[in-house]
């Protein structure tokens, strides 16, 4: 019997293209049922035949083994050398100091109105600049800040439900750190504007004196922190305040929040329901104004996610424009680390210290050099010669209308201030591009957990009951995938970066919704035992893929709440390494959306 084969991509953008994106077919899961079916799947007698119904259910196999797929691999994202400059934006060096480079992203700033006044503008959450014009006039210190965060985290804990924020928080380091920065505020010598700000930090990224359990029981036992990640030595040499390391999904396999092993966070906005995930701590510290931002790890929308369904700004840089060096980094393709935060302003300037590729990152995707937007030129200038790309088709596939709606709404807006024009593209496969992310994440996942050595060897009998039943069961499907799948998902991926380089050839910017659902009910038995939810994954996910499979930036902005005032997220998604145009544009949407946001009903008043 003949194969069928791909078309080749021109052929594909020249003829008719028919919309499709599956919805992801899976049975909901909790307590024994879960339990029955990770034992099932694990089973001599039916787990290949159960595994192997449920790949096919979701087209799996037809999609990787069953096509003719003529391209040629692409095993890490690669980007063309010529691309459209960038309007109205900064320049620095790479290598430059962080603290310099902070300097220079506040010099491109807007001035600001304080909150502190009684004619203060409308406020929803402090910012930075706020925790400095609080610290330098002496309103409050460092030290004051650190004695009201650790007592809401004591306090959190005992409030029913309890709300549990970090894995790992040391009131003593807190302090310490706090004492260090309210000298140099008394003593004039700060070291830079981000100096004192609590941040939290993802439990997948190096931070001393914690551990990074990644969610997890087992890993600190396998895994010894000996250092900073080099984003947090970056953070900490500006003077940021590490307050302890967030709750995460464990090992970052989810896209809920739920965690079995440390407590699931809860969203501020509505504590019956997930905050997203797998950043769930941080987007739920950011939204209760714990913090202004918080550090996050996305391979497959685990910052936009939770970003979007806690109304925080959530960046994903392009891939290798922050290096991963400190990060317990699995997606080694995919992965990328950014901020989580309250605000446009306050993402951009823990970005530029942040920001700094690793030399290997730069042998094989040849970064532009960073930059900031100058936010001092006036939107007017520049959003009305930028265009925003839109797939209709797609962008109004959401699973809940409301979010459609809403999306559609800001668009609308950011034309009739700013003139910015939203103009039709078509991104065609979704579909394999969604299939293809899924094999490339599972395969990545495998890969990098066996290289524990007999660490993860054990994994399949002694550390096996250590990991909760949901990875149990999403490991078990991941270990199916082949060589020959691998592969033939490398080949979509070059077919997927053509795609979106056509289209960035007519726009500058492509928004889609975050994600096709808001934030998610928590059920009761997933809070001890965890649940496999794959439809509700495949939910969150249906906007997301693209920049981790392609390694582009993107961020997510806060743009409405639907009826029942759960927070609602835009996705921008940017050409490589044009990072500040899309802060430009969250910032542009930000400012027409402020008056539709709402601040988390669960809120503390840290500067106040």
């Amino acid at each position: 019997m003949a194969q069928n084969k791909m078309r080749p991509v021109d052929e594909v953008l020249r003829g008719k293209l028919e919309f499709k994106l599956a919805k992801v077919i899976a049975p909901k899961l909790t307590g024994w049922q879960l339990s029955l079916f990770v034992w099932s799947q694990g089973s001599f007698l039916f787990g290949k035949l159960i595994k192997s119904k449920l790949l096919r259910m979701n087209n799996l196999p037809q999609c990787l083994r069953e096509i003719i797929i003529s391209d040629a691999p692409m095993y890490q994202p690669e980007y063309p050398a010529n691309q459209a400059p960038e309007i109205a934006v900064k320049n620095f060096l790479d290598e430059s100091d962080p603290k310099e480079r902070v300097a220079f992203a506040l010099e491109h700033l807007p001035a600001r109105q304080s909150h502190f006044q009684d004619d203060s503008p409308p406020f929803l959450y402090w910012k930075i600049r706020d925790y400095v014009e609080a610290y330098t006039t002496g309103r409050v210190t460092p030290t004051q800040v650190a004695e009201r965060i650790i007592a809401t985290v004591e306090e959190a804990k005992k409030r029913s439900p309890s709300l549990v924020y970090f894995i790992s928080f040391l009131s003593e380091d807190v302090r310490k750190q706090a004492t260090e920065s309210t000298e140099r505020y008394k003593k004039g010598t700060a070291l830079s504007v981000l100096d004192g700000v609590p941040l939290a930090v993802k439990d997948d990224i190096d931070c001393l004196p914690h551990p990074s359990t990644a969610g997890t029981k087992w890993l600190p036992q396998v895994r010894e922190v000996k250092e900073d990640a080099v984003s947090i030595a970056r953070l900490r040499s500006c003077g940021m305040m590490m307050i302890g390391k967030a709750v995460m999904h464990e090992l970052g396999m989810g896209t809920t929040g739920s965690n079995p092993h440390h407590g699931t966070a809860r969203n501020p906005h509505d504590l019956g329901r997930y905050t997203g995930g797998s950043s769930s701590g941080p987007g739920a510290i950011v939204a209760s104004g714990l913090c202004p931002v918080a550090l996050g790890t996305d391979v497959g929308g685990s910052i936009r996610i939770p970003s979007s369904l806690c109304g925080n700004i959530g960046l994903k840089p392009t891939f290798g424009r922050i290096t991963n060096e400190g990060l317990f980094c699995v997606g080694w393709s995919m992965e990328s680390s950014g901020p989580i935060a309250s605000s446009t302003e306050d993402a951009l300037l823990v970005y530029a210290a942040m920001v700094g590729s690793h030399p290997t990152d730069k042998l094989h995707s040849w970064p532009l050099p960073p930059c900031v937007p100058d936010l001092n030129v006036g939107f007017q200038a520049i959003m009305g010669s930028l265009k925003l790309g839109k797939y209709s088709d797609w962008f109004n596939s959401t699973f809940e209308k409301e979010v459609a709606e809403v999306c559609n709404k800001s668009l609308n807006l950011i034309f009739e201030t700013f003139g910015t024009e939203t103009k039709e593209i078509i991104l065609p496969e979704l579909d394999e591009i969604k299939i293809a992310h899924l094999c490339t994440v599972g395969s990545e996942y495998v890969s990098g957990l066996a290289g524990y050595d007999t660490k993860f060897i054990l994994l399949q009998y002694r550390r096996l009951k250590e990991l909760s039943l949901e990875v149990q069961g999403t490991l078990g499907l991941f270990k199916e995938f082949t060589a020959l799948d691998y592969l033939s998902s490398q080949k979509i991926r070059r077919r997927a970066m053509y795609f979106y380089m056509q289209a960035f050839e007519s726009v500058d910017v492509i928004v889609t919704p975050t994600t096709g659902t808001t934030a998610p009910v928590i059920s009761s038995a997933a809070l001890t035992v965890g649940e496999s939810d794959l439809t509700t994954v495949g939910n969150l996910m249906r906007f997301i893929i693209a920049p981790n499979f392609l390694g582009l930036p993107a961020i997510s902005v806060p743009v409405g709440h639907d009826s029942r005032g759960l927070p609602i997220g835009l996705q921008l998604i940017g050409r490589p390494w044009q990072e500040a145009t899309l802060f430009r544009v969250a910032a542009a949407f930000e400012e027409v959306c402020t008056p539709l946001r709402k601040r988390a009903t669960t809120f503390y008043n840290i500067l106040k």
